[in-house]
C-alpha cells in the first residue's frame, strides 16, 4: 500500500500549497511580507537578514507571476518527483531556488542595484535544469522524452525573461544551472549504484 501512495506527488503539491497560502497572506497585510522577505542587497549584506534568500521563494509580486510558477511546479514537479523520489526533489528545489537568489544578489551587488526581488522562479527553473540533466545522461528518461524539446523550452523561457521588464534573470540562470548541476549528480551517482547492483547480482 505504501508503494502505491510513493510516486504521488505530495512534494510538488505541498510547495504549491505552501505558496498560494502565503500570497493571500501577501494580500491581506499589503507590502510588509515583501519588505520582509524579498531578496534586497542592503537587507541582506549589512543587516545580515541571509533568511531573506529562501523567504523570497514563496513570495509572488501578482496572481500572474504566482499561476505562471505554480502551474511549472506542479505538473514539472510531479513528473520529476516520480522520477528521482520525493527527498531529492526537495532537495534540489530548494537548492536551486536559493543558488537562483544568490546570483541574483550577486548581479544586483555588480550593478549597485537596490531593487527587491521575489519569487520562486529560480527553483523552478532549478527544475528544468533537472529535466535537462535527465534527458541528458538518463538512458531511460531520455527513451520517454525528447531532449531537443527540453532545450527549446527552456531557451524560450529564458527568452520570454530577458524580453520582459522586471524579470529577475539573474535568479532565472542562476537556478538553472545549480538545478542542472546537482541533477547531474543525482543522475550518475544513480547509474554507478544500479551498475554495481546489476554486477552484484550477476555474481
Amino acid at each position: 500500500m505504501l508503494r502505491r501512495y510513493r510516486n504521488w506527488p505530495f512534494v510538488s503539491a505541498t510547495l504549491v500549497v505552501i505558496n498560494v497560502i502565503v500570497f493571500c497572506l501577501c494580500i491581506f497585510t499589503g507590502e510588509m511580507l515583501y519588505y520582509k522577505g524579498g531578496v534586497e542587497r542592503f537587507a541582506i549584506l549589512e543587516q545580515q537578514e541571509y533568511g531573506r534568500l529562501i523567504w523570497a521563494m514563496f513570495l509572488h509580486s501578482d496572481t500572474a507571476h504566482l499561476f505562471n510558477n505554480m502551474i511549472i511546479l506542479f505538473f514539472l514537479g510531479a513528473m520529476l518527483e516520480k522520477e528521482i523520489g520525493h527527498v531529492w526533489l526537495t532537495i534540489i528545489y530548494f537548492l536551486s531556488g536559493l543558488g537562483g537568489n544568490i546570483v541574483s544578489l550577486a548581479r544586483k551587488v555588480m550593478t549597485g542595484s537596490d531593487s527587491l526581488s521575489v519569487g520562486a522562479s529560480g527553483a523552478v527553473f532549478g527544475l528544468d535544469g533537472l529535466l535537462l540533466a535527465l534527458v541528458i545522461f538518463s538512458q531511460d528518461f531520455r527513451n520517454s522524452v525528447s531532449p531537443g524539446r527540453v532545450v527549446l523550452m527552456i531557451a524560450l523561457s529564458l527568452y520570454d525573461g530577458f524580453m520582459g521588464s522586471n524579470i529577475d534573470n539573474a535568479a532565472h540562470v542562476g537556478g538553472l544551472i545549480v538545478g542542472f548541476l546537482a541533477g547531474t549528480v543525482i543522475v550518475l551517482a544513480r547509474d554507478i549504484r544500479n551498475k554495481k547492483y546489476r554486477r552484484e547480482v550477476q555474481f
